[in-house]
Order: structure tokens, then C-alpha cells, then sequence
């Protein structure tokens, strides 16, 4: 069993394949961290810790002067009783203070995982895929429990964390911080590395060196956010793509977070993950349980593709749910950037008959098919179809659609509303706000207060009667802006700094709603592209559109920084017109083709006007998507050249058997009279014989990897090629 209870060392040992977490009870009160690593036996884990009197450290056992909270390496630390360092929750008792003293009461390990009330959660599909750990511990004076939950997968080096806290005593008591896990590392020596960016640049790679302090990335905008993903990872100093160890926490929420790497004077690195405690406060009554988000703790020791690896096999397994989770996604047409709110019925169907002769799948209708919507000041909310654009409704141009055999889609964007709408008059206290004070408008819209039962109600309804109105086999659900004055009519005075969280609770019932009642509905998440792309949404859609930004070199950089956490398969990317609409930049045809191949392949530009010879180009590179798509969807990632370091940008992917590969090979920018260059792959069996493009030579596993594939001489900007690579039959 991966988990293992010492009684008698009051230690417990949870274990993966690779991969052990150790845990002790100290004093019979207080969790503390032993060893977060690669596998180890341990036959002394009681020599692990060591104490020593440190000045102005208070020594809270009398019996061991020794011992102090403010240098143990804990697993879940209070502030105010001996530590001094950031806490990873805080309670504000009936009189006013905020000193707690939870220690240890019980334990329970069981197989399995259990779901989590109300919130997105990793799964097991067999009892057997996982094993649990429950830390119990009690403030008796509060009369409050608090449950550290641990899962370790047996097949992958993952820990999932949480923490429940249960109120059984008499007396209110306010929830001012509760963060997901935190757990103290014995050294400091670390890099630490986040994805940041902001609108159309999302998840850009940055790595610094850990100092000493606390150093924050976080979220307090309504939402998971452009700017910081909630990621962060911990790296040593050696560790690059394939080696060195790494440690990465994830969370599954789309909402405000926070995660903070602090380091002490004696070396020691604490890390925490959770719910942004700005502006948050949760009032706990008796019998009431509040649940935190889940964190998704990987640890590789093959450094940070390793860690990658891990995360794609779990969030593509054992996060997204639903019919489409194992299956690869169609090729898509979205009309946004093609037409934009100006369409007709008529160019509608021009468009599709278009795109059926190059290959495509899946027609989706964007923004303006609504309402009055003709552009962007009007209509949100009114969810009413559009019958001067489409005379015969979403369903004529649907079953158009289908005739000549291809899926339809659409678009929404149920969360907001625009003061310009039938459902903004009859409702205006439905949007979040704060009495007295303005309603700061962004994109010409207000944000719907998720948090009330009747307004999700509203929109369970309202959607299902537009999902159910035609025959509708994808849904765009786009998200264009952040909370401001975020307060809710219906919520107490004394309640209003849980409404961020009480939207994200709603949000969430509402997509396992819907979800289930249109199983068969590929739902794909959008924030202004990449601002909510995060595991929480994953779970409920296991796609999302990866950044508005769709410019071909850009791209490069976001979906690079995308896969440190996330599979291709989760991620929307589209070839788009130029010059480009974000940019202005110019790309040939071939290379839009090889960047969006490399995720889930949609197009987004007039395709009924191009040329003969791009109508070619893109019906061949489709026909080749349609031959690699089952690897780039389910093989395992390598990053091979990073475009964070230089012009050239490579990554590949390989089949579970290691029977076929892909690989991406782009040139940003031509270097005069350059030299001869090798890209030396990675994945393939050593020993086997493998085929590259058809082409008559052959080579060895490990030739392909240690010497490489040779690349031809590029004498132009934005080159790329795709290479397919097939081992040989015995």
C-alpha cells in the first residue's frame, strides 16, 4: 500500500513509483515535513529532524527547550503561537483574536480518492489507481476540526492536497486565509519558475533564483488571470528539460489565487498554494464545512519535460472528464476573425460549403448570432437568436451545416451582461456590484453575480434552450473581462468578501449542470483567450482557447509556456489571416499550418477567398494533421529548443508504444551564411529503426537522439517543417 503508518516513529510514508512524501507527527501534536523526493527507504526517519535553541525563536514545549514552531519544517502552519513565518490559514475567533493551536487528533488512510463538495478535483476512475491520507487536527477551545487531505497515485508522481475545516462548536468563528497545502523544504538553493504574461502574451516563461523573504505570484481579478497562471514550480540549480529535480504545484480553480515561496534564515523554503486571502473572509457557523480548492503536487527528478509529462498524463486522465477526453477533437472553422459581428446567413453557408472541400469538421459561430448584437456594446444576456442575421434561426443554419457533413457550434458568453439588454432592465441587481458605487464597465459589460442560486438557475435554463434549440455539437463559452465592485445583493454585509469565491462555487455548478445534461457537447473554456486556463475549467471543458493572440510567432512562446502544465490536447489554436490581427505581422501560410498542428487545429480566416494554391496548401497540411493528430493528442511531449532562448523553436511528440513521432521544427528569423545543424530528438527507443518522412534511409533510435536529424540549410524568415517519423515492423 503507498501509504505507510509507523506508529511507533508517529511517521507516514506515502509513495509512488519514483517518488516518496514523509510525514511526523512531532510531540504527538504537530505535522511536520521529513522528505519530498525521489523513492527512498528510510530506516531512522527520526534522525531526519534536528533542533537547536535559536535566539528569538520561543521555545514551545517546556519539556524540550530545543523545540521551536518557528524552525520546525511543517506541513500546515498557524501564525501566533511560535512561528513566524507566512501561515497557511488563520481563523478569527468570537473574541476577536486570531491565535489558533490545531494539533494532531487521528488519522484515516483508505483507498481511493474522494470527490470534493462543489469543487473541480483530480479522480480515480479504480480504487485502486490511489491511496488517501486524512490528518485530522483539533483547536479544542474553538471546537474546530481541520482534515490535511494527501492522495498519492500509485502510477504517477503526483500528491493531491486539500484541506476541509469543520466547525462543532457554538460560537461563529471567521475564515481569514486557507491556503490548499504548504509544506516546508529543508533548503533554499532553488530557482523557482512561473508562467506570466498578460492579454495576447499569456504564459511566458520566467526562472529567478529564490532569495531570501517571501516572493507571491497571485490572482485578486475574479479570475485565474492572464497575468499569472496558478503554477509555480521549484527547480535546482542544474535542472534543465531532462534532468535535475523539480517540484510543481498546480491548482484546480479558476478563481483568485495565491502561491508564495518564503525562505528563512536558516535555509528552510516554505511553499503554499491556495485561495488569495486579499479581500477574503468566510464566515463559518456551527455544523457548517468549509472546502478548499485541490493542489496538484508533481515531482520529477528528470527535470522539468519529466515534471510536464506528469502533468499532461493527469490532467488529460484524471482531470478532464466526458466523452471527448480520449477522444481527438475535430478540425474546426470559427468565423470570428473571418466576419466578426458582420455575417448573413448567406456568406454563413458560403463559408461552409468552403471549408467542407478543404476538410474541415466543425463550423462554429461566434459573437453576434443574438440579440441586436451587432457589435459589442449590446445583448449580452439577451440569449434570443438574431432573426435579421438568421432568418431560420441557429437550427436552419445548423441543419445547413449538416447536410453537407459537418458539425455545428456556437458561441456565448453567459457570465456577463450588457447594461444594454432586455435582461439588464428587468434585472439590474443581478450583475456584481456594490450599493451607491458605479459600475465600472469593461468591454461595455457588467459581470453576472454567479454567486445567487436564481441568477445560475437563469442561466442552467436559458442555455439549455439554446443548446437544445439546434443541433449543437461544440460551445465556445467565453469569459471578456475581470470583477470589479464585487459585492452581491443577496449576501449579508458580514458575508460580502465571500462573493469571489461563492461565484466561483456557482460558476461551477453551473457547468456540472450543463455538462451533464449535453454530454455529448464538446464545451471549450475562454477568458479573452488564455485568461482562465487553468485545471479547474479543464475539468468541466477539457479544451480551452489558448490566447486571442494568433499570430504564428507569438504563438510559439504561449504554447511552449502553455505545455510546462498543460497536453496539447487541451489547447485551442487556429491559423488566422494576415497580416495578422494582433501583430500586424506577415507569416507564411505553411508556418500559421505547423504552429496550430501542434495542438487542436481550427481555422479562422476568410477561407472562402483564398487562392487555389493556399486552398491546396491547407486541404494537404489538414490531411497530414488528420495522420499525426493521435500523436500530438495523446503521445508524450519533448521540448527540444525553447524560443525563450533563441530563433529556432522544436518540440515532438511520441506515441505511448514508441511506434510513431512528430516533430515541429520553426526558424523565426534567417541567420546569414548559417551553420549545419543537428536537432537531437528525444523519446525513441535506442535500439529500433525508425523512418523519417518516408524517406528511404533509416535510422537508429539512439542515432536520432544522441547524433540527430539533420536540418536543411533555411535561408528565409518564419521557415518550418514537420517531420513524421515511423518505427520499423520486425
Amino acid at each position: 500500500m503507498p501509504i505507510e503508518w509507523n506508529e511507533k516513529e508517529q511517521v507516514f510514508h506515502l509513495y509512488s513509483g519514483r517518488m516518496s512524501y514523509i510525514i511526523q507527527i512531532v510531540h504527538g501534536k504537530y505535522p511536520a515535513h521529513l522528505y519530498w523526493g525521489k523513492r527512498v527507504r528510510v530506516q531512522q526517519p527520526s534522525s531526519i529532524l534536528a533542533f537547536k535553541g535559536r535566539a528569538f525563536s520561543p521555545s514551545t514545549e517546556p519539556t524540550d527547550p530545543k523545540f521551536s514552531l518557528d524552525t520546525l519544517p511543517q506541513e500546515y502552519p498557524a501564525y501566533g503561537n511560535g512561528d513566524f513565518r507566512s501561515p497557511a490559514y488563520q481563523l478569527r475567533s468570537p473574541d476577536g483574536s486570531t491565535i489558533t493551536e490545531f494539533v494532531f487528533d487521528s488519522h484515516e488512510i483508505f483507498q481511493g480518492k474522494r470527490p470534493l463538495n462543489g469543487l473541480p478535483s483530480a479522480y480515480v476512475e479504480d480504487d485502486s489507481e490511489a491511496d488517501t491520507l486524512v490528518i485530522t487536527l483539533v483547536d479544542s477551545l474553538l471546537g474546530v476540526g481541520m482534515n490535511l487531505s494527501y492522495t498519492v497515485y500509485r502510477d504517477l508522481d503526483v500528491i493531491t492536497r486539500s484541506v476541509s475545516i469543520e466547525h462543532f462548536g457554538s460560537h461563529e468563528v471567521e475564515l481569514h486565509k486557507c491556503m490548499s497545502m504548504s509544506v516546508d523544504l529543508h533548503q533554499s538553493d532553488w530557482d523557482w519558475l512561473h508562467l506570466q504574461g498578460t492579454w495576447g502574451r499569456e504564459r511566458h516563461i520566467e526562472r529567478r533564483p529564490l532569495h531570501h523573504g517571501i516572493q507571491t505570484i497571485s490572482s485578486a481579478r475574479g479570475a485565474s488571470s492572464h497575468q499569472h497562471n496558478p503554477f509555480v514550480a521549484l527547480l535546482s540549480k542544474n535542472a534543465n528539460e531532462d534532468n535535475g529535480d523539480v517540484y510543481g504545484i498546480s491548482l484546480v480553480y479558476s478563481g483568485n489565487f495565491q502561491a508564495d515561496l518564503e525562505v528563512d534564515p536558516f535555509q528552510t523554503t516554505r511553499l503554499a498554494i491556495g485561495i488569495n486571502p486579499f479581500d477574503f473572509t468566510w464566515l463559518l457557523r456551527p455544523g457548517e464545512t468549509f472546502q478548499t480548492p485541490e493542489a496538484l503536487m508533481v515531482y520529477s527528478s528528470d527535470g522539468l519535460g519529466g515534471m510536464s509529462r506528469t502533468y499532461h498524463q493527469l490532467l488529460r486522465t484524471r482531470v478532464c472528464r466526458g466523452v471527448y477526453r480520449d477522444k481527438p477533437r475535430p478540425i474546426l472553422f470559427n468565423s470570428w476573425e473571418a466576419t466578426y459581428f458582420h455575417f448573413t446567413e448567406k456568406n454563413l453557408k458560403d463559408i461552409a460549403v468552403a471549408g467542407k472541400e478543404l476538410g474541415i469538421e466543425l463550423f462554429v459561430l461566434d459573437d453576434g448570432w443574438f440579440g441586436r448584437r451587432d457589435n459589442d456594446k449590446s445583448s449580452l444576456g439577451d440569449w434570443v437568436v438574431n432573426k435579421k442575421k438568421l432568418p431560420n434561426g441557429l437550427k436552419g443554419i445548423a441543419d445547413y451545416i449538416g447536410k453537407k457533413g459537418m458539425q455545428f457550434g456556437v458561441w456565448v458568453e453567459p457570465e456577463m451582461v450588457s447594461p444594454d439588454s432586455e435582461l439588464y432592465r428587468n434585472h439590474p441587481d443581478w450583475c456584481l456590484h456594490v450599493p451607491g458605487r458605479k459600475r465600472t464597465l469593461s468591454r461595455n459589460q457588467l459581470v453576472l453575480d454567479l454567486s445567487r442560486e436564481d441568477v445560475g438557475n437563469y442561466l442552467i435554463e436559458t442555455l439549455t434552450k439554446v443548446f437544445k434549440s439546434a443541433p449543437i455539437s461544440y460551445v465556445k463559452w467565453d469569459m471578456n473581462r475581470n470583477m470589479t465592485e464585487v459585492g452581491s445583493a443577496r449576501l449579508s454585509p458580514e458575508r460580502q468578501r465571500e462573493t469571489a469565491h461563492r461565484y466561483m462555487l456557482g460558476l461551477y455548478r453551473i457547468l456540472e449542470k450543463l455538462t451533464e445534461r449535453f454530454p455529448d457537447i464538446l464545451f471549450e473554456s475562454c477568458s479573452g483567450g488564455g485568461g482562465r486556463f487553468d485545471p479547474g475549467m479543464l475539468y468541466y471543458m477539457p479544451q480551452t482557447w489558448t490566447s486571442d493572440d494568433t499570430d504564428a510567432v507569438e504563438r510559439l512562446k504561449i504554447q511552449y509556456g502553455t505545455s510546462l502544465v498543460y497536453p496539447a490536447i487541451t489547447m485551442g489554436a487556429h491559423v488566422s489571416d494576415v497580416p495578422n490581427h494582433q501583430v500586424g505581422r506577415t507569416t507564411p501560410l505553411l508556418m500559421r499550418c505547423h504552429v496550430a498542428m501542434a495542438a487542436n487545429l481550427g481555422f479562422e480566416l476568410k477561407i472562402d477567398q483564398l487562392s487555389s494554391e493556399e486552398k491546396t496548401l491547407v486541404a494537404t497540411q489538414i490531411q497530414k494533421y488528420q495522420q499525426i493528430k493521435d500523436v500530438v493528442c495523446f503521445g508524450d511531449q519533448f521540448r527540444l529548443l525553447s524560443p525563450f532562448e533563441g530563433m529556432d523553436t522544436a518540440w515532438m511528440y511520441v506515441n505511448p508504444d514508441q511506434e510513431k513521432a512528430v516533430v515541429f521544427y520553426y526558424k523565426t528569423l534567417a541567420t546569414p551564411n548559417p551553420p549545419f545543424f543537428r536537432l537531437k530528438l528525444r523519446g525513441l527507443k535506442s535500439g529500433e529503426m525508425y523512418r523519417v518522412n518516408d524517406d528511404d534511409k533509416v535510422f537508429f533510435g539512439d542515432e536520432l537522439m544522441q547524433i540527430g536529424l539533420s536540418l536543411p540549410l533555411i535561408k528565409k524568415d518564419f521557415a518550418s517543417y514537420l517531420f513524421q517519423i515511423q518505427r520499423l515492423k520486425k
